[in-house]
């Protein structure tokens, strides 16, 4: 049974050349005969691999079907497809942010050390284009790995204001701004869903005991921890307009947008500095109220000052 299993590896191993094989060159390659090249790929196929038949050369080629089987890679392919998740993990590709953190935390749970150090010494070496704050691979796949494994994780956190606090959340999952990695996770000290910055923590280990998932919050839940929470400044605006115009100015993780009614819509959105909630309104285009915070009345009027200063 065991060189059954290691000659069905060998052969899927070859078929993923992107060539075409004929039985008896199969058959060279395995140390076995044409009738159990045979054999063996029907059992692969039977297993879900798309194998077809070539002919003419009484051969066999691995094509694409319906849904993707596991594939076999090579040292060398293993460190070039680990390099490039992270690549598209630190938000190099649009888009493809948290796949990326997913299929590296499969790849990198099975990677033997000697490949590990091999990637290890490439990323050191290379650069990639800066888009965010920084966040260290093992930080990123050690929350990846809670979140999928359902483990509770333990962490320190550092809050927009330098303070140090020690959390213990249940991890939900990542999401990806385009600028930033953020947890969304259940605080257990604070009993409610709660959206950290992942650059700004560093988890302990070993993880927690595994927990009982609870119901997702809705992505406009998301959204809002995103777009409003972890700031120093957070802001309320009505605007007096409808949902889907304000809607159409601000993207869903720069603010959270509810409905009032058909003309009046409430914004909810943060920033480190009320200069940029004041640009962003000053760009709005749209007449408004601030709710709060008040000191961004005064922050709207120097900017006010400052654009009519500079007006011929």
């Amino acid at each position: 049974m065991i060189e059954t299993s290691a000659r069905l590896l060998k052969l899927l191993s070859l078929l993923q050349q992107p060539k075409e094989w004929s039985g008896s060159a199969l058959a060279g390659e395995l140390g076995v005969g044409v009738r159990t090249v045979r054999r063996d790929v029907d059992k692969l196929r039977n297993l879900g691999y798309p194998i077809d038949a070539v002919p003419g050369v009484a051969g066999y080629r691995l094509g694409a079907g319906a849904a993707l089987p596991p594939l076999l890679l090579d040292d060398e392919e293993a460190v070039a497809v680990a390099v490039g998740l992270r690549a598209a993990a630190n938000g190099t590709v649009a888009g493809t942010e948290e796949a990326a953190v997913r299929a590296l935390t499969k790849l990198e749970q099975v990677l033997p050390s000697r490949l590990r150090y091999r990637i290890e010494l490439l990323q050191q070496v290379t650069v990639t284009p800066a888009g965010g704050p920084s966040v260290q691979p093992d930080v990123l796949l050690a929350v990846a790995a809670a979140c999928r494994d359902r483990h509770r994780l333990r962490f320190d956190y550092r809050n927009h204001d330098g303070t140090a606090t020690t959390r213990t959340a249940e991890p939900h999952r990542l999401v990806h701004t385009g600028r930033r990695w953020y947890l969304v996770a259940w605080d257990l000290d604070r009993d409610d869903w709660r959206t950290f910055r992942v650059d700004r923590l560093e988890p302990r280990v070993p993880t927690g005991p595994r927990f009982t998932p609870r119901e997702v919050p809705e992505l406009a839940t998301t959204n809002r921890g995103v777009a409003y929470g972890g700031y120093r400044y957070q802001a309320r605006i009505l605007v007096h307009a409808s949902a889907a115009d304000v809607a159409d100015r601000y993207g869903p993780n720069v603010a959270s947008v509810t409905a009032i009614d058909e003309t009046t819509t409430l914004v909810e959105t943060g920033a480190h500095e009320l200069d940029q909630i004041a640009a962003h309104l000053g760009l709005l285009g749209l007449p408004f109220e601030v709710q709060d915070p008040p000191e961004l009345i005064d922050a709207i009027r120097a900017l006010a000052t400052r654009l009519n200063a500079a007006m011929p």
